[in-house]
Formats: C-alpha cells, sequence, structure tokens
C-alpha cells in the first residue's frame, strides 16, 4: 500500500497536525516547523513533538517538514550561517517528531558566475550536516525555473550530493510541478525522465515526492499548483509517475488547492485510483 497525505497546518500543533492528515484519508503528511516566513529559530513543545511522534509510530504514519521559504543554501555570508541555524532547528524539529527529514529548496544564485552557486550550497550543506548527528534528513527539492536555471535537473541534485562530505545525510524531494514547469519532465515522455533518473542512481535518493499538478504547460518555468488532474500533468501524466517502480515506498504529498469540487479528500481518492489501488 502507497503512502499518500497532505501538507496540514500546525495550528493546533505537531500531534493536531498529524491527526489532521489522518482525517482526511491520509497516511503521511508534510508540516511547516514554524512559520514559513521567518528565519528566527523556534523554541518548540518538545512534549507535543513526542506526541505526534508516538501517534505516528502507533498508526504507521510518515511525514516530512519543510522549511521557510527564505532559507536559500547557494547564499553567502552573515545570511547562509542564519540559514543553516534555522535548517537545524527545523532538523532538531522534524527528528522530535519523527519525521524523515526537512525539505529545502535548492539554491538558487544572482551572481554571473553560476558554478560559485553551485559552491556555495556544497559549503552550506556541509555546514549544516557537520553539526547535525540525528536521523532526519536534508532533503533538497527540485525547482521550476522560475528563480533562475539551478536545481531543475537531477543531474544537479546527485552531482551535489556526490561532493559533499556527508551524502548519508541528504536526500531528494521530487516536485512534480517543478519538475513538470521546468520541461525536464515532457508530456508523455515520463518514461524517459524516469530512465535517465535511474541511470543517475537519482530514484535511491528520492524520499518523498511533492504530488502537484501544474497550472501552466511544460516548459513554462513557473511554480502555480493545480489540483490533481486539474492542470498540464493531467490524470494520464499522474498514473505514469505513479507507476514507478522505484517510487513505491515514499510519501506522495499534495501541495496542492484544495479547491470546493475537488477537495484534499477527493484528490487522495483519485491519487489511489491512478495508482491502481483503488476502484475508479
Amino acid at each position: 500500500m502507497g503512502r499518500y497525505g497532505s501538507h496540514v497546518s500546525t495550528r493546533s500543533g505537531y500531534r493536531g497536525a498529524a491527526e489532521q492528515a489522518a482525517a482526511l484519508g491520509g497516511n503521511a503528511f508534510q508540516y511547516f516547523p514554524k512559520n514559513p516566513r521567518t528565519l528566527e529559530p523556534k523554541a518548540f513543545d518538545a512534549g507535543d513533538a513526542a506526541r505526534c511522534k508516538a501517534w505516528c509510530e502507533e498508526r504507521d504514519i510518515w511525514s516530512i517538514a519543510h522549511g521557510p521559504y527564505p532559507v536559500n543554501p547557494a547564499a553567502e555570508g552573515e545570511s547562509a550561517i542564519q540559514m543553516a541555524l534555522c535548517t537545524l532547528n527545523d532538523l532538531q524539529i522534524a527528528e522530535a517528531c519523527g519525521s524523515i527529514g526537512v525539505v529545502v529548496h535548492f539554491g538558487s544564485y544572482r551572481g554571473t558566475d553560476t558554478l560559485q552557486g553551485y559552491r556555495n550550497m556544497i559549503r552550506w550543506i556541509d555546514s549544516v550536516t557537520e553539526n547535525w548527528q540525528g536521523k532526519a534528513l536534508v532533503l533538497l527539492e527540485n525547482q521550476a525555473g522560475d528563480s533562475g536555471p539551478m536545481g531543475t535537473t537531477p543531474e544537479e541534485l546527485t552531482q551535489i550530493r556526490s561532493l559533499i562530505r556527508e551524502p548519508g545525510k541528504v536526500g531528494f524531494c521530487l516536485d512534480t510541478c517543478h519538475l513538470f514547469a521546468s520541461g525536464e519532465w515532457k508530456p508523455g515522455e515520463w518514461g524517459s525522465f524516469a530512465e535517465r533518473s535511474r541511470r543517475l542512481g537519482f530514484w535511491e535518493q528520492v524520499k518523498a515526492v511533492h504530488l502537484n499538478d501544474s497550472r501552466y504547460p511544460s516548459g513554462s518555468r513557473k511554480d502555480r499548483h493545480a489540483a490533481i488532474g486539474e492542470g498540464w500533468i493531467g490524470e494520464e501524466g499522474f498514473r505514469e509517475l505513479l507507476g514507478t517502480p522505484e517510487l513505491k515506498e515514499v510519501p506522495w504529498i499534495l501541495e496542492t488547492p484544495s479547491i470546493e469540487q475537488k477537495p484534499h479528500r477527493e484528490q487522495l481518492k483519485l491519487v489511489k485510483q491512478l495508482s491502481g489501488e483503488a476502484e475508479g
């Protein structure tokens, strides 16, 4: 049986987020460890996190955390130090909640030397992992290309991971809308992308999938999510994706709009149908 769920609010705490995910029919979920707009570390409720972990272990529910949007692994100077401390705080919270890891967007670099952006990323990841001894992973997420070309290809993610000091502390989170919008996933060509990624050893390091349809066509470089089956990827595209054997054991997380005619509960049902786990 696959693991499917949604991004849920922590307004009622970490344990409350897990309960909300289960109420929607999911056996996996994603949450923000803290305010997603700030880099300030959070003094979190360790008791609530422990209750979340125990509740999920009893019910075999998996989770991932998503780091704040301002975190940019390609940044330099004092801001990079602040971002590393922020991510270490997120990892502490994820570990306490029993989560697989913390999703961090691949870096973006505004300078003229893109190679320097990659060097900054390697340095930043090393600064985080050398100060982290827990089981929770840093999960690098592919990008849509709306902030520049960095981080759109599986080659980049696997190369960055191969160059850091402690690759065992880093995995990947694959965002389907980003992959499609970047042009890496072209309509009707999932099989060729899957095989290309297979040759790279990419799939072995994908620990979670953000399951999002795209409001814009392949190659648009616009990061705008659509409800499952309501965008340019469509039901057939997701049927191909969900059939990828290497991804059977990872959590699939909706970050899609929960619209009136297709709320998350209904989208999760559709995903299970497209995966072949439920009757249509």
